[in-house]
C-alpha cells in the first residue's frame, strides 16, 4: 500500500518538475538562481565535475583545500525554535503504537521535513550556532538516526508526508550561494532510508542532482562531515547509491522510471555524489569501509571498452564516463580493460612489424609476431637480461619462451615456469638485489650502490610482462612498492622529473621494517626529554649490504642538529622518506622504467596500488572447495570413484601441498583476480597404466589422472608427481 500510494505521488512530482522546467524555458530565465535547484539538464555538461579527470598529471585530493575556506559565508537565516528531544520523540512513537493514534508523530514528520529550515531546526545541535567548520557538522546524529529508524514502521500517510516535504525543499528557489544549513539539510536527506525503494527514485535523483551541482567548497564540507558517519550507516549510504546506479542501468521494471533519454543525468549525478563518499573514506586511516565496497559489479556487464575509449578520446570534455571515477569499477573489470588494451597494443605492434617486413621486400616470418625469449636454465638471469635488452622493441608482443635443449612447446606453460624460476633466483638473498625482511615476510630494494641497475629494470619489465600477458607472480613486495610504481602512473616526458617518489608514512615503514618503525613510534610518544635521553641528530648511520657502513644527513648540517621534542616529527618523517625513497632512488627508478616500458597505458590510471598488487601477484588465498565446484571433467564424471578419491585427498592436503598441486597443474600457485573459477581447471582421464604418475598440461590448466584403484595409491602418486615437477619434455 505504501509503495502504490508513493508511486502515484512521484509520477505527479515528475510531471510537475517537467512543467516547471518548461515554464522557465518559456520565460528565458536560464540564469536565475532557481536553475541551481532543478536545471533543465539535457546532458551532463551542465554538472561541474566533483573530481578532476584522473588523466591529469596530478590527482587533486578533496582534502587539499584549506580547512577554513576563504569564500564569503552567506548569513544563516533564523531558525524556528523546536524543543522536541530524542526521548520525547521515542515516547510519541510508543504511544502511537499502543493507541493507534499517529497524529503527534505525523505532525512531527510533516513539519520537520517541510523545508530545509525546519530540518535544521529539528536536527541541529544548537539551533542558532553557525557550525561553519569542516570538523563539526552541527548535526545531532543520534536524533537523525532514531527518526529515520522509526520512519519505515509508520503508516503510509506519515511516510508520504515526509516525501512531500522533501519535494517542497527541493523546489525551493535559491538566491545566492548555499548556506551551511542547506548543506546540513542535504547531508540529512541523503540518509533517508526511503530512497532504497525504487518508487522514490525520481525524488532521490533530483536530490543527487542538486548535491552534485554544488560548488567545490560546499563539497569539501560534505566530504569532511561524511567521514564522521558511523561505519554501518556509511555503508548503507554507499550501497544505496550503488543500487540506484545498477537499477537505472538494468531496471527490473523499466516502466517504473522515465525513459533514459529524459534522465541521462541520473547516473552521472549519483556517481559524483558517490565520489564524495569515496573521498571521505580515503581521508580516514584505516578507511571507514574497504575500497572494494565501492565496486559496482553491474558495470562488469556493460561495454567497458567503449567507456574506456570514450574516456581516452574525450578526456578533457565534460562527457561522462565511469572511467573518470575508477573507484566504482571492480578489479575484474579493470583487468578486462587492461587485457583488451594489451591485446590491441600487441596486434598493433605485430601488424607494424609485418608492414615493415613487407615494405622492405623481406619474407614475413611468424616469429616476428612474438617476443621470443630463448634461455638456458643454467644461465637464466643473464640470458633473460640479454634477451629483453636486445628485444626491447618487441616487449609489447605476445611472449613466447623456449628453454634451450628442451622440446617443450610454449602454449603458456613454459612462460609461467620462466617467470617462476627467474623470480625465485632474482629474489634469493645471495643474489643481493633485494633484502628479505623476516618480520614482515616481504622483500625490499637493497640500498647497496652498484654500477649497473639493469637487473632492477629487468625485474620491473618482468612484472610488466606478467600483467601484460596475464601471468600471476609470487612476488612479496609491500604495498608501498605499488604506491611508488604509480608515482606517477604515466611516465613523464621530462626525464628530469622525479619518478617513484611518493608520500610515505610511518605506517608504510611498519609494513617493511616493523621493528625500526616501532622504535620511531616510541620516539614520537616518549614523554621525557628527547634531546638529553636519546642524544640523536639529523644524521642517520645505516649499514649497506656486504658490511659497508655509511652515514647520511637528513637535512643540511644534520649531524649538528639535535633531535628534540619539538622537531622529532620532522626527524621521523625525513628518516622514513630516506629509507623508502631517497636511499633506493636509482634502484627503484630502473625498476619503474622497466615496468612502464611494457605496461605504459592509460589503463594504469584506473588502478589503486592495491589493485596493481592483485594483478601482479594474484591472491595467495586458496579455496580448494571453490576449485572443486568449478572443475570441468573429460572422460570422468564428478561422481566417479577416482574423482571422489582425488578431492578427498586434495582437501586433506596441507596448504603447502595444495600450492604444489596448483603449481603443478597451472604453472603458478597463485589465484587469479577472478578467483578459482577463472582457472578453468580440467581433470582428464589418462588411458595409461595406473603405475604412471599424473601428468599436467600447464598451458591449459589440465591435469591428466590415471584411474587409480584406491585412495592410498592416488595420494602416493599425486604427491610424487607434484613434488617433482620442474622441467618440460615431450615423449
Amino acid at each position: 500500500g505504501v509503495e502504490r500510494g508513493a508511486k502515484n505521488q512521484f509520477s505527479t512530482f515528475s510531471s510537475f518538475i517537467t512543467t516547471i522546467n518548461q515554464k522557465k524555458e518559456g520565460i528565458g530565465n536560464r540564469n536565475s538562481p532557481t536553475q541551481l535547484v532543478i536545471p533543465n539538464i539535457k546532458n551532463v555538461r551542465d554538472l561541474p565535475p566533483i573530481c578532476l579527470d584522473v588523466r591529469q598529471k596530478q590527482r587533486i585530493s578533496i582534502d587539499t583545500l584549506p580547512q577554513e575556506l576563504k569564500a564569503p559565508i552567506p548569513p544563516e537565516p533564523s531558525l524556528p525554535i523546536r524543543t522536541k528531544t530524542v526521548k520525547d520523540f521515542q515516547d510519541d512513537v510508543e504511544k502511537a503504537k499502543s493507541s493507534g493514534d499517529w497524529k503527534a508523530v505525523h505532525d512531527f514528520y510533516s513539519t520537520t521535513f517541510d523545508s530545509f529550515l525546519e530540518i535544521n531546526a529539528a536536527f541541529k545541535k544548537v539551533t542558532n550556532s553557525p557550525f561553519n567548520t569542516i570538523e563539526d557538522s552541527g548535526i545531532d546524529a543520534k536524533f537523525v538516526n532514531v527518526v529515520y529508524d522509526a520512519l519505515l514502521n509508520t503508516p503510509q500517510d506519515v511516510q508520504k508526508s515526509v516525501l512531500k516535504g522533501i519535494i517542497n525543499g527541493l523546489l525551493q528557489e535559491w538566491k545566492g550561494p548555499r548556506t551551511k544549513d542547506d548543506l546540513r539539510a542535504y547531508c540529512i536527506l541523503l540518509q533517508n532510508p526511503q530512497f532504497s525503494n525504487t518508487s522514490t527514485y525520481v525524488i532521490y535523483a533530483h536530490l543527487l542532482r542538486q548535491i552534485a551541482a554544488l560548488t567545490e567548497a560546499d563539497h569539501h564540507f560534505l566530504v569532511h562531515w561524511s567521514k564522521k558517519i558511523p561505519q554501518k550507516r556509511f555503508k548503507q549510504l554507499v550501497d544505496r547509491l550503488l543500487q540506484f546506479i545498477s537499477l537505472r542501468l538494468f531496471p527490473a521494471k523499466p516502466e517504473e522510471f522515465p525513459p533514459m533519454v529524459k534522465c541521462s543525468w541520473w547516473i552521472p549525478s549519483a556517481t559524483k555524489v558517490l565520489a564524495l563518499f569515496n573521498a571521505a573514506n580515503s581521508l580516514i586511516s584505516p578507511p571507514i569501509i574497504s575500497y572494494t565496497d565501492f565496486y559496482n559489479s553491474t558495470l562488469d556487464h556493460i561495454d567497458l571498452m567503449e567507456e574506456y575509449h570514450n574516456w581516452q578520446c574525450c578526456g578533457n570534455s565534460h562527457r561522462f564516463s565511469f572511467c573518470q571515477y575508477p573507484f566504482i569499477i571492480s578489479i575484474a573489470a579493470k583487468k578486462l580493460i587492461i587485457q583488451r588494451d594489451s591485446e590491441q597494443q600487441m596486434i598493433s605492434i605485430a601488424r607494424q612489424s609485418l608492414v615493415d617486413k613487407v615494405s622492405r621486400r623481406q619474407k614475413p616470418d611468424m616469429n616476428m609476431l612474438f617476443l621470443n625469449v630463448k634461455v638456458r636454465r643454467t644461465h637464466l638471469v643473464s640470458d633473460s637480461l640479454d634477451e629483453l635488452a636486445r628485444k626491447r622493441a618487441d616487449l609489447k608482443k605476445k611472449l613466447k619462451v623456449t628453454f634451450v635443449g628442451e622440446a617443450g612447446l610454449d602454449m603458456g606453460g613454459l612462460t609461467k615456469e620462466w617467470f617462476l624460476l627467474l623470480i625465485r633466483q632474482i629474489f634469493h638473498p645471495d643474489y643481493g638485489m633485494f633484502t628479505y625482511h623476516k618480520d614482515s615476510h616481504c622483500h625490499w630494494f637493497s640500498s647497496f650502490k652498484c654500477d649497473n641497475y639493469s637487473e632492477f629494470r629487468l625485474v620491473g619489465a618482468l612484472m610488466g610482462l606478467a600483467v601484460y600477458n596475464s601471468i600471476t607472480l609470487d612476488i612479496r613486495f609491500p604495498p608501498c612498492c605499488y604506491k611508488k610504481l604509480l608515482s606517477p602512473p604515466i611516465v613523464p616526458c621530462d626525464h628530469n622529473t622525479l619518478i617513484g617518489i611518493c608520500d610515505v608514512t610511518l605506517e608504510d615503514l611498519f609494513q617493511i621494517m616493523p621493528e625500526l618503525a616501532h622504535g620511531l613510534s616510541e620516539l614520537l610518544s616518549y614523554e621525557g626529554n628527547v634531546e638529553e635521553d636519546f642524544y640523536s641528530t639529523f644524521q642517520v648511520v645505516f649499514q649497506e649490504e656486504f658490511g659497508v657502513i655509511k652515514s647520511y644527513n637528513l637535512k643540511p648540517n644534520g649531524d649538528k642538529i639535535p633531535v628534540t621534542n619539538q622537531n622529532r616529527k620532522e626527524y621521523v618523517q625525513l628518516y622514513v622518506d630516506f629509507l623508502l625513497n631517497k636511499s633506493i632512488y636509482k634502484q627503484f627508478a630502473a625498476f619503474y622504467y622497466g615496468f612502464h616500458s611494457v605496461c605504459a597505458s592509460y589503463a594504469l590510471l584506473l588502478l589503486r596500488p592495491e589493485e596493481v598488487e592483485i594483478l601482479v601477484c594474484g591472491s595467495p588465498e586458496l579455496d580448494m572447495s571453490a576449485l572443486q565446484r568449478s572443475t570441468q571433467y573429460e572422460g570422468y564424471q564428478k561422481t566417479d570413484l577416482t574423482i571422489r578419491y582425488f578431492w578427498d585427498v586434495v582437501l586433506g592436503f596441507s596448504l603447502d601441498l595444495q600450492k604444489k598441486l596448483l603449481h603443478f597443474a597451472t604453472g603458478s600457485d597463485r589465484v587469479p583476480v577472478g578467483g578459482m573459477a577463472d582457472l578453468n581447471f580440467k581433470i582428464s582421464k589418462s588411458e595409461t597404466s595406473t603405475n604412471w604418475l599424473p601428468v599436467a598440461h600447464t598451458c591449459f590448466n589440465q591435469l591428466c589422472l590415471p584411474p587409480y584403484k584406491n585412495k592410498k595409491e592416488l595420494k602416493q602418486k599425486l604427491i610424487i608427481g607434484i613434488s617433482n615437477a620442474e622441467g618440460f619434455g615431450l615423449e
